[in-house]
């Protein structure tokens, strides 16, 4: 008693609470903190460069928020490639389940800002430009597809050509 595998936990529905917990039964990602840590060291580099991207090409007044555009535009790029990539060269496992984790879902995730583009979107139409805003946003979509499709199809390109897909 008092192992992982008995029943010393307390679901108010577990009927059967005195079952061993099955061994084979393999915690979701999204649960796991190595996960969690790979994701959370890859947001801080993404959360850091898009910070500094932003002091360089701030947003002021009723210009083209263009810090939020440039990396938005190039997350989505190297977003698709990443993916392209790890897709191509093996399964979601091992190393490759890491780097998805830290450079997709923590670095990407982090360095692109959604929340900020569609923020300067309203503060564009607030402040008496609201075609600047209607440009931006969808020039931002539309580029934004056209760069993960660019980035999937350079290294789908790369790859196939150098016979390095699985």
């Amino acid at each position: 008693m008092g192992s992982d595998h008995f029943a010393d936990r307390s679901y108010p529905d577990d009927s059967h609470a005195e079952l061993p917990i099955d061994p084979d039964v393999i915690r979701p990602l999204h649960l796991r903190v190595s996960a969690l840590a790979w994701v959370f060291a890859g947001g801080m580099a993404g959360t850091g460069l898009r910070y500094g991207v932003e002091q360089l090409l701030p947003a002021e007044g009723t210009g083209w928020p263009w810090g939020t555009f440039l990396v938005n535009l190039l997350g989505a790029f190297l977003l698709g490639a990443l993916l392209e990539g790890l897709t191509l060269v093996g399964d979601d496992d091992g190393w490759r389940r890491r780097t998805r984790l830290l450079a997709g879902t923590g670095f990407c995730g982090s360095f692109t800002t959604y929340s900020t583009f569609a923020l300067e979107a309203s503060l564009l139409t607030h402040r008496g430009a609201p075609l600047v805003a209607a440009g931006y946003g969808v020039t931002t979509v539309v580029a934004g597809l056209f760069c993960a499709w660019l980035g999937i199809a350079s290294v789908g390109s790369v790859l196939r050509r150098g016979g390095e897909v699985s």
